[in-house]
């Protein structure tokens, strides 16, 4: 597993010259590349899902409904339906979701769920550490969250940041607490840090709370907890995305984006997508490099699926009817 080196506080690689004006039309005008349809889109959907991090976040979760969601993620769509699509037998077992992210108190029932099922090491079990969605509580008692998380069974820590200390300025307090995130969860579990770019004020915030997060050793970037006002949007998700090009081009270091909230359609899920190739590069385009948190969009997924594979059995049916009529 790698694990991003701590790297010592670099205040230089705060200096954002991001024109906030530009960036909806700049993000827009990317994504919007992206628009496909047919089978092409279900291939793109079929990504994502294979991009995403399957999650529960309800106060009225149980080992049962965390259960059914590990069922899911490892089995989301039958065989027999992929097999009709064209997908090839080999690639049957990667169809699955990138994770499944549950409460510190729930990993317990995912770790058995996903051992029954043979896929405890194929498919990671993500955690919201560290007072989530808030994180308004002492560090001593978010570290022992994440030391819980991780010992449940948890290989992956989804941490909040201390939105006081952004909205302040405080950067190097930021980037501190991070740190100490980021040894707490060691060589046991990526840390991804949740920006709450919702919360942060202005798209420099963003940019500078990346950096932060990146200096501290983050394996990921979050948009959001998905429990904002606002969560994921193209144009913030543009200003992470420019953070870890430069990030990389000066400390050689891969960092991944995970949008996180909002993206609730096949569509939004492509235009996200399009969005990280055409700037990152297609080889972002994998689960150690992005992915989506996103509750719902499994279930749209499913059903572009479905539209498909009716849509050709009712060709199929009108073609067969046809030849029938001619005779």
């Amino acid at each position: 597993m790698k694990v991003n080196a701590i790297l010592p506080f670099d205040e230089s690689l705060l200096d954002c010259v991001i024109s906030s004006r530009q960036l909806e039309q700049i993000a827009a005008e990317i994504s919007k590349r992206g628009s496909v349809s047919g089978l092409n889109r279900v291939v793109w959907a079929l990504k994502a899902l294979t991009l995403t991090d399957s999650t529960t976040l309800g106060g009225d979760d149980t080992a049962a409904n965390v259960r059914s969601l590990c069922q899911r993620a490892a089995f989301p769509i039958p065989e027999h339906i992929l097999l009709q699509l064209g997908v090839k037998p080999t690639l049957l077992p990667h169809i699955h979701t990138a994770a499944v992210c549950v409460y510190p108190a729930r990993v317990v029932d995912a770790t058995a769920k996903l051992k029954q099922l043979n896929k405890y090491n194929v498919i990671p079990i993500a955690s919201v550490a560290t007072g989530f969605p808030a994180g308004q509580y002492g560090l001593d008692s978010r570290l022992s969250e994440i030391h819980f998380a991780i010992e449940s069974g948890a290989t992956e820590i989804d941490i909040v940041i201390n939105r006081q200390l952004a909205l302040v300025g405080d950067w190097k307090g930021v980037y501190n607490e991070v740190c100490t995130m980021r040894k707490a969860c060691g060589e046991r579990a990526h840390l991804k840090t949740i920006l709450a770019i919702g919360e942060l004020g202005n798209m420099e915030n963003v940019y500078k709370a990346s950096m932060a997060c990146m200096l501290a050793g983050a394996d990921f970037i979050k948009t959001s907890t998905g429990k904002e006002t606002v969560n994921a949007t193209l144009p913030a998700g543009l200003v992470m995305i420019y953070a870890i090009q430069e990030f990389e081009r000066r400390k050689n270091i891969l960092v991944g984006l995970k949008p996180a909230g909002g993206v609730r359609t096949v569509p939004d899920a492509i235009a996200w997508l399009t969005l990280v190739k055409e700037t990152l590069g297609a080889r972002w385009l994998q689960p150690n490099l992005f992915r989506f948190g996103a509750s719902g969009l499994l279930d749209k997924i499913v059903e572009a699926v479905n539209e498909l594979v009716k849509g050709q059995q009712v060709a199929d049916s009108n073609s067969a009817d046809a030849k029938v009529a001619a005779k």
